[in-house]
């Protein structure tokens, strides 16, 4: 089969709403060293990780909080079963391709929301507050970095469901994204893994588009993105890295999916840095 035929400004947007949940992280637990061997595997992956239920935030290291300059690089990227599938956009981001891309992100200081079902967490008085990803504040400044500014409109984040957000674009099209599934690993102080599964459904053509998306980070304190920490990097030092990759699957509604065998379609690599301002 042919792969998909798709316009230039539908590629970009694609491509954005990728990036956009990158903020969407959440919580869960994962088997020891799952996640950090999964990027290990990079690019071999035949599937998605192994996640549990998305529920509520998700609560980051107190060494996150703040807000940072971050500078996210696209390093790599793979089309596993291409030529006979390749998602929409994959040939555009290629532009990307060792380009960094800087702007404004922020975590803060917040009460969690409660489950369904469930009265509101009350935090000791004297505790320190849980620390979130502020994702409307984070998904817009990225969203516009990589699009402008007259390309995105809004972001915002379901008030009672941190785990859905919508994304409003230019000529009344929409992204929506919601969290189904995610996994945390943290093997040490100066050391935060995270995986999530979500839905996205773009909204504002034809014909809506579905996919499924995996986006799976170990953030660093102390060092630099691209290498490992040595000897001489302070953990307390005021920035932290991460390594990112993004993985695209194709949905039930797809004709390609069961030719897909649940294997990803495409694959992005990412450097982030993040400076303290």
């Amino acid at each position: 089969m042919k792969p998909y035929r798709r316009s230039r400004l539908k590629q970009q947007l694609f491509w954005m709403g990728v990036l956009l949940l990158v903020w969407l992280l959440c919580s869960g637990e994962a088997q020891a060293g799952a996640l950090a061997q999964r990027l290990e595997n990079f690019p071999h992956w035949s599937g998605p990780p192994p996640v549990q239920p998305a529920e509520g935030d998700l609560i980051y290291p107190d060494w996150m909080a703040g807000t940072w300059v971050m500078t996210t690089t696209l390093v790599d990227l793979a089309a596993p079963l291409a030529p006979d599938i390749q998602t929409p956009g994959f040939e555009g981001n290629q532009d990307f391709l060792d380009q960094p891309i800087r702007c404004q992100v922020r975590f803060i200081a917040t009460s969690p929301l409660p489950r369904a079902g469930f009265l509101p967490r009350v935090i000791p008085q004297g505790q320190p507050q849980p620390i979130v990803a502020d994702r409307a504040f984070n998904g817009l400044n990225l969203a516009r970095a990589y699009l402008g500014d007259a390309a995105v409109q809004q972001v915002q984040v379901d008030p009672q469901n941190p785990n859905r957000q919508l994304t409003q674009l230019r000529g009344d099209r929409q992204l929506v994204s919601t969290i189904t599934g995610r996994a945390i690993e943290q093997p040490d102080a100066d050391t935060f893994l995270t995986t999530e599964v979500f839905q996205q459904v773009f909204r504002g053509t034809a014909q809506p588009y579905l996919n499924q998306v995996e986006t799976t980070t170990a953030y660093r304190r102390g060092a630099k993105a691209g290498r490992k920490p040595s000897t001489t990097d302070n953990p307390k030092s005021a920035s932290f890295s991460a390594d990112q990759v993004t993985a695209i699957y194709l949905s039930p509604q797809d004709p390609d999916y069961f030719q897909s065998q649940g294997q990803p379609v495409a694959l992005y690599r990412y450097r982030l840095n993040f400076e303290a301002i």
